[in-house]
């Protein structure tokens, strides 16, 4: 039988395979396999539909709230509906005896291909092959290929296609499934199907349209109808292709105009080969891993499955200039109802900065572009400035629920949108990154400034003084471990505040000297005086964490006074086993930690702690962390790395870069850990091969595994794109792109180097204190 697809398959290193139909693990598999453009996501739901499968077809940045208490990434028809009856018995893998089942996801070219043989009551086999894809070249193009032939014998068969509109968003705690669309217009001509559909609340107008087509014996048939018969002699083919277009319609176009447009697009796409269609994706897809690709030498799986991650978060890089980003189960599924969280800032972020900066800059856009919403939740919540919520979702208002399940099951309330303030100086965070990665000028003149000053200003109406003790406190805040709640004067919460204070402050002056024209246009928009601003550091100046003679920071006031309990058992991925006798409304009135908090803080803010007080926090909070999050072990990764804890570096790195591969949460169903893959790169690049800003500077110093001979990857670096190869003793690099003929001030290995011009730079590192 011919394999029709086998040639899509033959790099090893790009493919993650599916061997055999395991029903446990449908949902799984769905978010593994996903396909995404960052315009369209679709979980990799088999064409025939099995009980309990989850189609998911997500638009990113469309979202409705009606039916449910927060709103929703809203899930779409499934257009990868397809199903075969043979002689009257459905063909699937639960309808009939699967004989053969594999599917093969190419991280390459974003190609999801299928073979399946399959057996009926009568003992006949069927042989059944699939080919499928969201378009990079054009996002709002999907495209399908199926093969069937019978194997034993000639059959009837018929054919259910079409835009499957029997889709739900997943039910929640104190909500069943539910729809947020309804079918406005939906009508059939010349080889066309298409739908108008519009989200309940009226946001959102979107359009299907999709046509299909056959050939046979050497003929090509255009569908009149998504239900028909075929007659097939025992051996002959029928290859079905269908292609489909999905756009929006913004409140300002004309519906009647729009539908011409897109009906010239879906046209063209359509009258276009299967083989040109897939070319011209395959070709978008090599122009996005000319950059984003990372390489391995030494351990070929590793690298993979770093491959896989870095393909998640290809397909949801924000395109769209601000109206989307990611959320942290990014297009893959419908955990955290598709919002957006203080995980894409700090987790992701810098994957998209250092590889596709566009992405970075519509993620600070997205940003940016909800500051009045933020805006008026500091006002309702009695503060000033913007205050940014902690789940957002389209409109910028808070989305966050007021009830969830706990680690156990129980429901229990959520307190996070009211407490969980870190978050906006997480996001002031980002775009000062943003800004010493680039050097963008422009992008900080028009959207830095104003988000820098009015983040400032709300953490100088949160802070309360404290005349006694003659400091600034930050009280009733959840910081990163959110198994304490509702606590004073949280370390990382307070640093972060005092961190942005002082950026802002520093920002004002440079803004004043630098551009006086922007300095009293911005001035004057948010009615900022100079007095206003010098107080900013003044009251940095007087905000403080707690320590103890050991230099460890206390987490928040009063956890020293917490129940020390000792984590005794570790599971097969060196991660804590809770006791039993323990459930997860008990953890406040222990020392447990969450996740990386004072972590977090050491690594965000590393160049204001010694090495000292970083290896003195890491072994206090290490033997108090249950990771209970993923987000937990890429930070606690990066610090082993910085403390020279190779062994636990290593297992913390392989851990997060199996979270989603292996299951390892058992979550993988509601959507891949967007946030935890993009961890992970920084483990990588940041971490084992050393390459970090360092006091404003770039700075490489390596520390790869010993598996592992060297790593290479592209960085982009304030307009130029840098390719590196880097070894524990040796750095290559290369200006792949300078941006001009000024030179490029790097430290690599300890010594500042200049470079210039398009040639291969080599510094070794020499031993026994002597220079480069």
């Amino acid at each position: 039988m011919k394999d029709y697809y086998s040639k899509y398959n033959s790099e090893y290193s790009w493919l993650i395979k599916e061997e055999g139909w395991v029903r446990d693990i449908q949902g799984v598999r769905e978010a593994q396999l996903a396909l995404g453009n960052s315009f369209l996501g679709s979980r990799s739901v088999l064409e025939e539909l099995p009980y309990d499968s989850k189609p998911g077809t997500y638009i990113a940045g469309l979202y409705d709230n009606v039916g449910s208490q927060v709103a929703e990434l809203v899930n779409w028809p499934n257009p990868f509906n397809f199903k075969i009856t043979a002689d009257g018995e459905k063909l699937g893998v639960v309808s009939m005896d699967v004989v053969e089942h594999s599917r093969t996801l190419n991280l390459r070219h974003g190609l999801l291909s299928r073979h399946s043989v399959f057996e009926d009551t009568n003992k006949k086999k069927y042989d059944y092959q699939s080919l499928r894809f969201l378009s990079m070249h054009d996002r709002n193009i999907g495209v399908m290929q199926i093969a069937f032939t019978p194997l034993d014998g000639p059959a009837t068969i018929s054919i259910q296609t079409g835009i499957d509109t029997s889709v739900y968003n997943a039910g929640t705690v104190t909500e069943g499934r539910k729809k947020h669309f309804r079918v406005k217009e939906l009508g059939q001509f010349e080889n066309e199907g298409y739908l108008v559909m519009e989200t309940f609340g009226k946001e959102h107008t979107v359009i299907f349209r999709s046509g299909f087509y056959y050939t046979t014996l050497g003929k090509k048939v255009f569908a009149e109808d998504n239900i028909f018969e075929l007659s097939l002699r025992k051996n002959q083919t029928v290859v079905f292709t269908k292609v489909f277009y999905i756009d929006t319609i913004t409140k300002f176009e004309k519906e009647v105009h729009f539908d011409k447009v897109s009906e010239k697009r879906f046209r063209k796409a359509f009258g276009s080969s299967f083989d040109s269609l897939l070319k011209k994706h395959c070709s978008a897809w090599d122009n996005l891993w000319n950059t984003t690709e990372v390489s391995i030498w030494g351990d070929p799986e590793v690298e993979k499955n770093f491959r896989f991650n870095i393909y998640h978060m290809l397909i949801c890089a924000p395109i769209d200039e601000g109206r989307s980003s990611v959320g942290a189960k990014s297009l893959s599924g419908e955990g955290y109802r598709g919002h957006i969280f203080w995980d894409t800032e700090i987790f992701l972020f810098p994957f998209y900065l250092y590889m596709l900066p566009e992405a970075a800059k519509n993620i600070l856009l997205y940003r940016y572009r909800r500051l009045d919403a933020a805006r008026q939740l500091a006002r309702t919540s009695g503060y000033k400035g913007a205050m940014f919520p902690w789940e957002s979702a389209g409109s910028g208002r808070d989305e966050t629920p007021d009830r969830a399940k706990d680690l156990d099951g129980k429901v229990i309330k959520i307190t996070t949108g009211q407490m969980e303030h870190h978050i906006t100086a997480d996001i002031a965070y980002a775009f000062y990154h943003y800004y010493n990665a680039t050097h963008d000028e422009k992008f900080l003149k028009d959207y830095g400034y104003e988000i820098f000053f009015e983040t400032a200003r709300f953490w100088a109406s949160r802070v309360k003084y404290n005349k006694r003790k003659k400091i600034y406190e930050i009280k009733g805040v959840i910081g990163p471990d959110e198994f304490h709640t509702d606590v004073n004067n949280n370390a990382f919460t307070n640093m972060m505040a005092k961190w942005n204070l002082l950026t802002a402050s520093k920002m004002f002056l440079r803004l004043k000297k630098a551009n006086a024209s922007s300095y009293k246009t911005l001035t004057a928009k948010i009615r900022l005086s100079a007095k206003e601003a010098a107080e900013w550091k003044a009251i940095a100046a007087k905000i403080c964490i707690k320590t103890d003679k050991n230099n460890v920071i206390e987490q928040f006031d009063g956890y020293f006074r917490k129940k020390k309990v000792d984590i005794g058992e570790l599971d097969e991925n060196h991660l804590p086993v809770i006791p039993k006798d323990l459930t997860p409304r008990d953890y406040d009135r222990t020392q447990y930690v969450k996740q990386g908090d004072v972590i977090m803080l050491l690594y965000l803010l590393s160049d204001v702690f010694s090495l000292k007080v970083k290896k003195e926090n890491y072994e206090y909070y290490i033997s108090r962390t249950l990771h209970n999050s993923s987000l937990s072990l890429p930070m606690h990764a990066l610090m082993a790395i910085e403390v020279g804890d190779k062994a636990m570096a290593y297992s913390f790195f392989n851990t997060a870069l199996h979270i989603d591969i292996s299951d390892i949460n058992n979550n993988t169903p509601d959507g891949i850990h967007a946030a935890c893959m993009g961890g992970v790169w920084q483990i990588l690049v940041n971490g084992f091969a050393g390459v970090r800003i360092d006091k404003e500077m770039l700075s490489i110093a390596p520390r790869l595994p010993k598996l592992w001979r060297k790593t290479a990857f592209t960085i982009h670096w304030r307009q130029d794109l840098l390719s590196m190869e880097v070894q524990n003793n040796k750095v290559k690099i290369r200006i792949v792109s300078p941006s001009s003929k000024k030179k490029i001030r790097i430290r690599v290995f300890g010594v500042v180097r200049e470079l210039s011009g398009k040639k291969e730079f080599i510094f070794e590192c020499r031993r026994r204190g002597k220079k480069a």
